[in-house]
């Protein structure tokens, strides 16, 4: 009897719900994910209400997608990324693309520049899923200079179409995640201060420290205002004050100051 071996996206799906519950859940998922669309690399990370978030699988073509991750995206630059804003304002499950869910001024901003540029991605999407209260798991896909092309609205469709069924068995694998206490940009903005008053002897308010988070996460003057309900001439008024306390002038002086005590 002559055996047929097949290498369809079905044969790679039913491979997935096979593991769920396993340690090959999630290279599985990444290699169904990589035969309905073209992806370059993955990352799925989990992000918790208090403490690091926890990275459960990582694989990419080009080597400097994920170089720094561990010593500088998940010790604390991950606070300014766009996709954990998504787990911070208890975001719906869905399918996500970064540009869309992005800062106004995002790509213009030090953290780009310092370290999301040097990852070479050109584009970068997610499946933000909610296992269990206060947890997010983020299944990442992106594009980065191995293949120097952006998703086509084809693959984004494809994603976007795919996104119940990923969702939903991503939910059933980590459905035993727990986490305890409660996090939020007031909590995070807290810290922030009395570390800079604690280490560098900058006594900010509450509201310029805000500012200053926001600057640091790509928001705009306009975009700053209407998050915290004042005006934009207010924003200027706060970023100057908290320019002048810090003794800088620029944006990378800020973030060269700042990052370094969102560490956890």
């Amino acid at each position: 009897m002559t055996m047929f071996l097949t290498n369809s996206t079905e044969d790679h799906l039913a491979k997935v719900i096979t593991s769920l519950g396993s340690e090959d859940f999630s290279h599985n998922l990444y290699d169904w994910l990589g035969r309905c669309f073209e992806i370059d690399n993955c990352t799925i990370i989990a992000f918790y209400q208090t403490g690091k978030p926890e990275l459960f699988f990582s694989h990419s073509r080009e080597r400097k997608v994920h170089e720094r991750i561990e010593s500088d995206y998940l010790s604390g630059a991950y606070q300014l990324d766009p996709f954990y804003n998504l787990h911070m304002r208890n975001a719906p499950e869905s399918f996500y693309r970064l540009r869309d869910c992005a800062p106004d001024h995002f790509y213009r901003h030090e953290y780009v520049a310092q370290y999301y540029g040097r990852t070479t991605l050109v584009d970068e999407a997610c499946y933000h899923v909610r296992p269990t209260k206060r947890i997010s798991v983020q299944i990442c896909l992106g594009r980065d200079r191995s293949s120097q092309r952006a998703f086509s609205v084809r693959d984004l469709k494809s994603a976007q179409n795919l996104s119940s069924i990923v969702c939903s068995l991503a939910k059933k694998h980590w459905g035993n995640l727990r986490a305890t206490g409660k996090s939020s940009d007031d909590s995070v903005v807290q810290i922030l201060r009395k570390r800079l008053e604690k280490e560098k002897g900058i006594a900010l308010s509450l509201r310029q420290c805000e500012v200053a988070l926001l600057i640091l996460r790509g928001h705009s003057t306009i975009s700053i205002g209407l998050m915290l309900e004042i005006s934009p001439q207010t924003v200027k008024v706060f970023r100057k004050q908290l320019y002048r306390k810090c003794s800088i002038s620029s944006q990378a002086e800020l973030f060269a100051l700042i990052t370094p005590l969102l560490v956890d």
